[in-house]
C-alpha cells in the first residue's frame, strides 16, 4: 500500500478521505468531506468542495474546481481549467445553498481543456468533451463532443481515438487498438473488451501500432 501524498503548499481539510496512491500537488485545496479515490492526481490548484465524490484513478489537471453536487466516476481525465457548476441561474443575491444539481461524469471520460459542463447532466462512459466546448445536456457512452453548445460529431474508442463510419456489418474499428464497436440497443459497446474490464497492457495493446489521430 502506499500512502496518499500531499504536497506541502496543498490543503486537506478534516475529515476527508484520500485513497492510497493518490497525489495531491501544489496549492490544492480539499475540503472536509469530499472522498477521493484510489491513485487519483490532483494537478496545481485544483479545488474539491465538500460532499464531492472522486472515484479511482481520475486525473485532474491543473485550476480545474469540483463543486458540491459533483461526482466523477473511475478513470476520468479533467482536462486543464474546465468548469463544472452546481447552481443554473446563480445570483449574488440569492442563496440557493441546498438546491445544487448532480453533475455526474461517468467513467472513462475526458473532458477537454476550457470544457464547460453545466450542472444536472450526465457525462456517458468513455465520452469524450472537447476542449472549449459547452455542454448544456446529457452526453451518451463514447460519444464525441465538439462546439458552443456542444453537439455530437463523432464517436471515441476507450484509446481516445475517433472511430470512422460503420462497415456493412456495422462494426466501427479503433485505428490504434484494433477493438471493435458496434451500436447495439442504441449503445455503443465494445465487442472485444468488457465494459468494466481495464484496458490492457496499461491502456495500450502490444503489438498493436499507434496511430495519432485528431478528433474532431
Amino acid at each position: 500500500m502506499q500512502s496518499p501524498f500531499v504536497h506541502p503548499s496543498a490543503y486537506v481539510d478534516e475529515p476527508s478521505s484520500l485513497g492510497e496512491g493518490t497525489r495531491v500537488w501544489h496549492f490544492c485545496h480539499v475540503m472536509p468531506g469530499a472522498r477521493i479515490g484510489k491513485r487519483c492526481v490532483l494537478g496545481q490548484g485544483v479545488f474539491v468542495a465538500s460532499g464531492v465524490v472522486i472515484g479511482d484513478d481520475v486525473r485532474i489537471q491543473n485550476n480545474v474546481s469540483l463543486y458540491e453536487g459533483t461526482i466523477v466516476e473511475d478513470l476520468v481525465f479533467l482536462g486543464p481549467s474546465c468548469v463544472l457548476t452546481n447552481v443554473t441561474n446563480p445570483r449574488a443575491e440569492i442563496d440557493r445553498r441546498g438546491l445544487y444539481e448532480t453533475t455526474l461524469i461517468r467513467r472513462g471520460a475526458t473532458i477537454g481543456a476550457n470544457a464547460t459542463i453545466v450542472c444536472g447532466t450526465t457525462v456517458g462512459r468513455h465520452a469524450f468533451v472537447g476542449a472549449g466546448a459547452l455542454v448544456t445536456r446529457d452526453v451518451p457512452d463514447y460519444a464525441l463532443m465538439t462546439g458552443v453548445p456542444a453537439r455530437r460529431t463523432g464517436t471515441m474508442s476507450r484509446h481516445g481515438q475517433k472511430l470512422g463510419r460503420p462497415g456493412p456489418d456495422g462494426i466501427m474499428v479503433c485505428p490504434e487498438s484494433g477493438y471493435r464497436y458496434r451500436v447495439e440497443e442504441g449503445l455503443v459497446r465494445c465487442l472485444d473488451l468488457d465494459e468494466d474490464a481495464p484496458l490492457p497492457s496499461g491502456g495500450r495493446d502490444l503489438g498493436k501500432p499507434y496511430i495519432r489521430s485528431r478528433p474532431g
